[in-house]
């Protein structure tokens, strides 16, 4: 079970985006993360007429290492870190370490 889904809200924690919030959009891999708004570069494209696509310079949003990023509290405003918590039906829920609160998904 990872500590960081799609659809959270993160905050950056370390780099040239640092406290930067965002929505992560997917995962890459095990440890990489897609965030909106988050370590965009311009990327060069070539134009493919098969495809219909023009060429030029585009933005493109690129993975960044989920140890970089922290799972974001409404409640407080800020960073948290994420635990894991049994419930009495047996299901396994994320939850704040801060304040032992359910994290809503």
């Amino acid at each position: 079970m990872n500590k960081i889904r799609k659809g959270d809200q993160v905050i950056v924690l370390t780099g040239r985006d640092k406290g930067k919030r965002g929505t992560v959009a997917s995962r890459v891999d095990a440890d990489h993360i897609v965030v909106d708004g988050v370590n965009v570069v311009k990327k060069h494209v070539k134009p493919n007429p098969m495809k219909g696509t023009t060429g030029g310079v585009v933005d493109k949003t690129m993975p960044i290492h989920q140890s970089n990023v922290a799972i974001y509290n409404g409640a407080t405003g800020k960073a948290d870190r994420v635990g894991f918590k049994l419930l009495d039906d047996g299901k396994k829920v994320r939850v704040y370490k801060s304040s032992g609160e359910e994290i809503k998904a």
